[in-house]
């Protein structure tokens, strides 16, 4: 990949990663962070695998933020963002042990264990109010 290409989507994804990092999510950029996150996470983390699609855009990634503006927390909130950071993406799925590979979606762990999976289908073609609910139903029973 040329060197100016990976600066333009550098630039192209900004924003999308933004939106959540100014949601208090970090992001795990490379498969050594998502391991050392997960080698020493204890109590509930949401992931969210993020993406590029206008059902992240429109509905995702809005709708978690407003989950979280509610009274159920989990302990950590992390991010990877498929397509861009790859390998960080691929380790974290590791974790999502049976569950196929869905971006954009959203997980619930319980230490290592995911609890509660939203993939794309649960996603796409539904409204946010109805993701945020399936995010808060999720909250409200594991954290």
């Amino acid at each position: 990949m040329s060197m100016a290409y990976e600066e333009y989507m550098r630039q192209i994804v900004k924003p999308m990663r933004e939106e959540l990092t100014h949601a208090d999510f970090t992001e795990l950029t490379t498969p050594e962070s998502v391991e050392n996150f997960m080698s020493q996470v204890e109590g509930t983390t949401l992931v969210v695998v993020n993406s590029v699609c206008g059902c992240a855009a429109g509905l995702a990634r809005p709708a978690v933020v407003e989950a979280l503006k509610g009274e159920k927390k989990p302990d950590h909130l992390v991010t990877v963002f498929a397509g861009q950071d790859r390998e960080a993406t691929q380790k974290m799925r590791e974790y999502f042990t049976d569950i196929e590979p869905s971006s954009p979606s959203m997980a619930l762990l319980k230490g290592k264990e995911v609890v509660h999976f939203i993939p794309r289908d649960d996603i796409e073609d539904h409204s946010l109010e109805e993701i945020k609910s399936n995010v808060e139903s999720a909250l409200k029973k594991h954290c």
